[in-house]
């Protein structure tokens, strides 16, 4: 019997489109890197080290959560990371980071995200968000779960931002 081996690392990409949306409108969602919370699914991330703006800034994000274990009833736990800014560039408008720790399983986690125009024969038509990582398997999760779990989470970014853009009524 053939034993089932895991890939030694992850690797995926997801995209997201804002077909109302420019790319310069929205790289600064991503660009402001101690913001994250603004425009994810977490409860706070805040600068922890480095200069704003430059690789090697460090971030702190954070969610409490309902714990899943055999605990109390209405007991909560606080996911977090550390993560680290490798590579920005305003001009290509796409950012790379890593999670340098954590209590969430990673061992090893590089994402890129890019801010892309969208083009047609009469310019620019909104833009897409472009979402891919590089990890080692997570324990107790399987790539299929982690995949969809970047891909809602770039949907509900997506929805975020499109809704900080409408204009105020």
């Amino acid at each position: 019997m053939e034993e089932e081996t895991q890939p030694l690392k992850w690797e995926g990409k997801t995209s997201a489109q804002l077909p109302t949306a420019r790319a310069h409108e929205v790289w600064p969602f991503l660009e402001d890197f101690c913001n994250l919370h603004k425009c994810f699914r977490i409860d706070t991330c805040y600068h922890v080290d480095g200069i704003p703006g430059q690789p090697g800034l460090i971030r702190y994000c954070a969610s409490t959560v309902p714990s899943s274990s055999g605990g109390q009833e209405g007991s909560v736990i606080t996911m977090w990371a550390k993560e680290k800014l490798l590579l920005i560039d305003p001009i290509k408008r796409c950012l790379s980071y890593e999670v340098i720790d954590n209590n969430i399983g990673f061992k090893s986690y590089v994402a890129t995200m890019r801010v892309l125009p969208i083009h047609d024969d009469e310019g620019e038509r909104g833009c897409k968000i472009e979402w891919s990582f590089l990890c080692d398997p997570i324990q107790g999760q399987g790539f299929e779960e982690f995949s969809s779990f970047i891909e809602s989470s770039l949907q509900f970014m997506v929805k975020k931002i499109e809704d900080a853009l409408l204009p105020a009524t």
